[in-house]
């Protein structure tokens, strides 16, 4: 086996992010990804998003390993480029607003006519249809409207967005797997089928146990800044020169942990003997525990608690992630060379399938880069059929 997804092709119409990073992840398994951007191209090539040397960091991320062309839907003769497309094409992802698939006529009811065997893909905010599907959902909405917001962050401070785009990249986390387990039933009934999904309904997914406690006991959380409800200690303390990590989920680890911190009465007191016992009196535990570690480095600390085999880790920035040795040993960070900005290196394909080969890493494309190309291998038009739809504005 090389990759498990070759022969799989995909027209991603999805701009930004939630309708580019599952494709982005499903290119890495093997799938071909043609990026069908309108003239004015994807919205994530703005270079004020994460920008580097003119470009933006977002789109050489998410979109490495696609092709791009550029076609005009709102043309006839566009619409008609796409349509022969989707002919030969596995899936199509979106992430239009509810409504403009139906506007430029290339929703599932049409598209399924043409290809009944074409998986389509919707990532939206709120959903197709209801209350929501109008309102904006940039990744900052979903985490606020999502409750997320409201549990992240230090006790009595103000609400904390989450460091990474999370929302979003759900849309994408999403995407793919259900767009796998549509491409799986394919194979079972060799029809395709319609999948949506909305931003919203995936981060209140992520909410996980938080969400479950809530409706089902009507425990609403506060934000706990790096510490745990439900275990102590389990959060960031402070050392002489940063910080570290110490979780002590099983009692057994306790116990280790007292042996490392040599503090006498800590191990005896039967207040701590217990997960219950440290958590009821965390008020009382914990400022003895943040006093002891202010006492070493995070080096000194880290060498002891390992050896001790205590759950512990440092507090790093990327510099100090990146330079961990898994990194390199999984091959985690992969490169690729832009013609205009250079060398490209990137967070690489946490995904190991045996007997796949290498990471993919080719450039992301410029703006139509491979229109007249893809036009000509895909749908075998000539130069002038190509320059003809050109000349009348169906491509660019």
């Amino acid at each position: 086996m090389s990759y498990p997804l070759e022969g799989i092709r995909i027209l991603e119409l999805g701009q930004i992010i939630a309708g580019t990073y599952g494709n982005q992840v499903l290119s890495d398994l093997g799938a071909e990804v043609i990026k069908v951007e309108p003239p004015e191209g994807d919205l994530g090539r703005i270079p004020s998003v994460g920008p580097y040397r003119g470009l933006s960091a977002l789109f050489l991320t998410l979109n490495r390993n696609k092709e791009s062309i550029v076609i005009n839907l709102k043309s006839e003769a566009g619409r008609a480029l796409f349509y022969d497309l989707v002919k030969v094409a596995d899936v199509v992802v979106d992430n239009f607003r509810p409504g403009v698939l139906e506007r430029l006529k290339i929703d599932y009811g049409i598209l399924s006519r043409i290809n009944p065997r074409l998986i389509q893909c919707s990532v939206t905010g709120f959903g197709a249809a209801g209350a929501y599907k109008d309102y904006p959902a940039l990744d900052i909405i979903i985490q606020a409207i999502s409750g997320h917001m409201a549990i992240t962050g230090e006790p009595g401070r103000p609400p904390v967005r989450i460091g990474i785009p999370l929302a979003d990249l759900s849309g994408g986390i999403y995407s793919c797997k259900g767009i796998l387990a549509a491409l799986f039933l394919r194979e079972r009934t060799g029809k395709g089928s319609r999948v949506e999904l909305s931003m919203f309904d995936a981060m209140l997914h992520l909410l996980g146990y938080i969400g479950t406690l809530w409706l089902t006991a009507g425990v609403l959380p506060k934000p706990p800044g790096s510490s745990h409800d439900y275990t102590v200690p389990w959060q960031a303390f402070a050392a002489k020169d940063g910080y570290l990590v110490v979780a002590t989920r099983q009692d057994g680890f306790w116990k280790k942990l007292c042996g490392v911190l040599a503090e006498p009465g800590l191990a005896e007191d039967p207040r701590f003997e217990t997960n219950a016992g440290r958590v009821e009196n965390r008020a009382d535990l914990v400022p003895r525990l943040e006093r002891i570690f202010r006492t070493r480095t995070v080096a000194d600390w880290l060498a002891r608690l390992r050896a001790a085999e205590v759950p512990a880790a440092p507090v790093n920035n990327l510099d100090g992630a990146f330079a961990e040795p898994p990194v390199a040993e999984r091959e985690m960070v992969v490169e690729y060379e832009d013609p205009e900005v250079g060398l490209v290196r990137l967070p690489g394909n946490p995904i190991r399938i045996s007997g796949m080969a290498g990471t993919i890493s080719k450039p992301a494309p410029r703006k139509g880069e491979h229109t007249d190309a893809v036009l000509a291998r895909l749908l075998r038009l000539s130069a002038s059929e190509i320059a003809a739809l050109r000349a009348e504005g169906a491509i660019a």
